[in-house]
Parts: C-alpha cells; sequence; structure tokens
C-alpha cells in the first residue's frame, strides 16, 4: 500500500503547501488553507491507466499543415441558441461565430441553488438526443426516477429519448468506466461536488475530491473527445465552491444569474477559451422550463415608467443591446456614516459618481443614504451608464425625474472626474435600438450629435448641463 502523504492547499488560489500557515503565501488570504491526504500515485487518475502514448515535438509549419489537411473540428450545437450564443454565438461587431460545445473541452456551470441549472442542462440534453447526439447524464443528486419525473414535467418524450442515457452514480471509477463503453458526444455530470474518488480519504465535496475528480474528468475529456459538463455549487458569496484551481482546469467557466423568485435568468460566460466572455444568455422561467428570450432588446426597461430617480440607459452586452433601467433611492443618513449601497452596479464606481455630483454637481449628498439597483438583476459595468447613475441618483435627491416636453428619455455616457461627458463605444447600435424601442429622446456625449439620425439627440458637455433636464 502507498504510504500516504499530508499537504495543504489554499481554497483562494490552490497553491499547495507543505505545512499549515495562516496565511496563504501566494494570495495572502487568511485561514484558507486546509489539509488534504492523498498516496503517492493519487496522481494516476482514472484517465491515465491507459497506456500512454508517445508524443513528439513538431514545428508549427508542419502542425499547421496537419490541420489544413483534415477538416476542423466542428462544434456540437446545443439547439438552445442563447446557451450557444455564451458558448460562441456573435463576437461585439455582430460578426457570426460557430455557436456550441467544443468536442475535449470541459465546461465548469455554476449558480445559486434553484437557479434553473439541472433545468437547462436537461433541456440542453433533450435538444442534443433529438439531433441524434448521445448524451450521458449523470445525476448524483437525484435518483433515476426522480430525473425521469423531472423530465416529463419539462416535455421531454421518454419514449424517444434513446440517445439519453441517465447513470445514478456518485463513484468516479464506473462513471468513468460508462464513459467509455458508451461513447456519448456530451456528459453532464450534476453535480461535480457529489463525486468522490475510493481511493481518498476525504469526504465528497472536500477540496482534495473536488480537485482529484476534476482533474480526471478534464483528462477524460481530451482523451475521448467528449464535452463534459460540471454543475458546481456556489458559496455563500456567490462564488464557485473549490479552490479557484477547477477555474484553471476546465476550459470554459458559466454563471447562472438571477433571482429565483423572478423569473428571468442571465447565464454569462466567466472564461471561455473558445470564444468570446462578453456575451450574455436570457432565459425566463415557465412552468414548461427555461424559454429562451431571444430578443433581449428593451426587456428589462419594458415595465419602465418615469419617475423620479428612475433613467433607462442603452448598454452592451456583447453584441445586443439592452435598454436597462437603473434606480436609485435617497434617504436622510447621518453624517460621517451614510451608507452606500449597489446592486448591479461597481460599489467603487458609485462612490465616485456621488463625489462627482457633490463637487460638480453642487449636491450635498454627504449626509445621504443613497442604494442604487438595476432592475432585473443585471450587473453593469461599462462606464457608459456612468451619466444615467449620477441622474438617477440626482432626481432621486431632488425628486425630479428626466424629461423633455413629451416622450420617454433615455441617458448614456461616460462621466470624468471633472464633470465632463465622455464619448462612449458603438454609439450607433445604441442609439438606433433605443431610437428603435420609442425613447423620443436621448441626452448623451456632444462629440456623438452628428450620429444621431432622429434629430431629437440632446447633446451635453457637462454634468452641470446633464442635470438641468431634470424637472
Amino acid at each position: 500500500m502507498a504510504k500516504a502523504t499530508k499537504q495543504f492547499v489554499c481554497s483562494s488560489c490552490g497553491s499547495m503547501h507543505p505545512k499549515w500557515l495562516g496565511k496563504c503565501p501566494d494570495c495572502g488570504a487568511w485561514n484558507s488553507l486546509e489539509e488534504i491526504v492523498h498516496s503517492k500515485d493519487t496522481h494516476r487518475g482514472t484517465a491515465q491507466s491507459q497506456s500512454p502514448v508517445s508524443t513528439a515535438a513538431l514545428p508549427l509549419s508542419e502542425i499547421v499543415k496537419q490541420d489544413a489537411d483534415r477538416a476542423p473540428i466542428a462544434r456540437i450545437p446545443t439547439g438552445i441558441g442563447e446557451l450557444d450564443r455564451v458558448l460562441g454565438g456573435r463576437d461585439i461587431e455582430g460578426k457570426s461565430l460557430p455557436g456550441g460545445l467544443v468536442p475535449g473541452c470541459a465546461i465548469l456551470l455554476g449558480g445559486d441553488p434553484g437557479i434553473g441549472k439541472s433545468t437547462l442542462l436537461l433541456q440542453a440534453a433533450d435538444k442534443l438526443n433529438r439531433s441524434g447526439q448521445t448524451v450521458l447524464y449523470v445525476t448524483s443528486e437525484e435518483s433515476a426516477q426522480q430525473l425521469r419525473m423531472r423530465a416529463e414535467r419539462l416535455g421531454v418524450d421518454s419514449k424517444k429519448a434513446d440517445h439519453l442515457l441517465i447513470l445514478a452514480d456518485t463513484n468516479l471509477a464506473r462513471i468513468a468506466e460508462q464513459i467509455r463503453k458508451t461513447q456519448p458526444a456530451v456528459v453532464i455530470i450534476d453535480s461535480v461536488q457529489m463525486i468522490y474518488k475510493s481511493d481518498l480519504a476525504a469526504a465528497p465535496g472536500s477540496i482534495s475530491q473536488l480537485r482529484t475528480c476534476c482533474l480526471e474528468l478534464v483528462y477524460l475529456a481530451k482523451a475521448q473527445g467528449c464535452c463534459v459538463v460540471l454543475v458546481g455549487h456556489v458559496t455563500k458569496e456567490g462564488k464557485l465552491a473549490g479552490p479557484r484551481l477547477l477555474e484553471h482546469m476546465v476550459d470554459t467557466v458559466l454563471y447562472f444569474e438571477g433571482d429565483r423568485y423572478h423569473s428571468h435568468r442571465i447565464i454569462r460566460g466567466i472564461k471561455n477559451r473558445f470564444g468570446t466572455t462578453l456575451e450574455v444568455g436570457l432565459f425566463e422561467m415557465r412552468e414548461e422550463g427555461l424559454v429562451e428570450v431571444a430578443d433581449g432588446t428593451g426587456l428589462l426597461a419594458a415595465e419602465y415608467k418615469p419617475q423620479a430617480g428612475s433613467v433607462v440607459c442603452p448598454v452592451l452586452q456583447g453584441s445586443r443591446c439592452l435598454m436597462v433601467e437603473i434606480q436609485a433611492l435617497t434617504a436622510t443618513g447621518f453624517l460621517g456614516s451614510a451608507k452606500r449601497k449597489s446592486s448591479g452596479l461597481d460599489s467603487s464606481r458609485l462612490a465616485m459618481l456621488i463625489a462627482v455630483l457633490e463637487k460638480r454637481g453642487g449636491l450635498r449628498l454627504a449626509d445621504q443614504d443613497i442604494f442604487a439597483s438595476v432592475v432585473g438583476g443585471l450587473k453593469v459595468a461599462e462606464p457608459a451608464a456612468d451619466l444615467a447613475i449620477a441622474m438617477a441618483i440626482a432626481g432621486a435627491f431632488q425628486n425630479r425625474q428626466v424629461g423633455i416636453s413629451d416622450g420617454n428619455v433615455c441617458v448614456i455616457g461616460e462621466v470624468g472626474l471633472g464633470g465632463e461627458i465622455r464619448h462612449v463605444q458603438h454609439l450607433d447600435q445604441r442609439l438606433s435600438e433605443a431610437e428603435k424601442l420609442g425613447f423620443s429622446h436621448i441626452i448623451g456625449p456632444k462629440v456623438a450629435k452628428k450620429k444621431s439620425r432622429s434629430g431629437r439627440y440632446v447633446a451635453v458637455e457637462r454634468i452641470e448641463a446633464a442635470l438641468e433636464f431634470l424637472n
């Protein structure tokens, strides 16, 4: 029997250390080192137990020649357009890119409990089954009978699901054996926290089990040429459970976002070796499962009504433009301990805009509790929403709404520390979308006035001029 050794792994950065330390020397996190026990042959995984194949280094010119002689690797469309958009889809210029799963890749999907991860993957498995692709769905949290009940509730025709294979197991060796036996195109592991390797003394879900099982599954995906999708739990901070090393092992990391008590869901790519991370997929949770929202334009601002502290801004999410409603609320607080809370916005940028409003806009906000949020659960990080956030805060403080004669108004522009309104990228697309959705007036930077097609573009140079449209 191999001798067991002890090591300590950092749950934050995944670094290994021979002894326990209060502070990780690599990332500086406190109390993040956890003990793992493994034998010397632990690295010999299930996927590596086969006889190794010798390889040789080749010049780049020969590798290019080989790729030219054979057809490129084709992606596997999932049948769900919004998911394919995030995996590939389109770039920021709107050019079409092949969407779908890349054979041999490993994907990690995380999200809050009950957000719809299993529902989305089961629907994708059904679509793949209908297209003739073999899918192995490994359920470690449900029995096979429970999974069939959920599939029937989602409208999956069990009589025509010959290519959809269900395996209710948690042992990594048995799962790997079934993968080799069935040769599926896609393997779904729901969830990776419940999978264990029998020769490890640690419990399922521990750092050593997660690290080893994920590594074995990634090796297996490369060796078999199948796509492995891993469902991961998240912590109370909203991050994927386990060491950050898991995110480095896989090829793609997707986050399923949204409030479980609201209908809309957003899937976002955090890491993608085969595509862009700028795209988002929009879904709506209904009784029959997740339904794609292919045309997301205006979705989040569909119920918008002009009021004090509410401003609409056209923001870009990948190749699509979304009309997002930004709301702000101010309340009397205490000088020196005023609250600054945000949801879906960068808290540091919010504090900067509040300082600009005080210094350049002449508003006294030091003793005001300020709350700002993005309606619909979308996260907005681009500077193009600066002016909309600032006007929402000013409107809430003065109890005034943005208005120009009649009709709806949207706001766009980056705000500098000097109070100047700066130009934003891809303005033509934003203006076109705003005009198409019935916003009669658009307030934005002066440099873009010549690009407006409707003649109702209102150019402003400074934050003081923009605040004059609050009435």
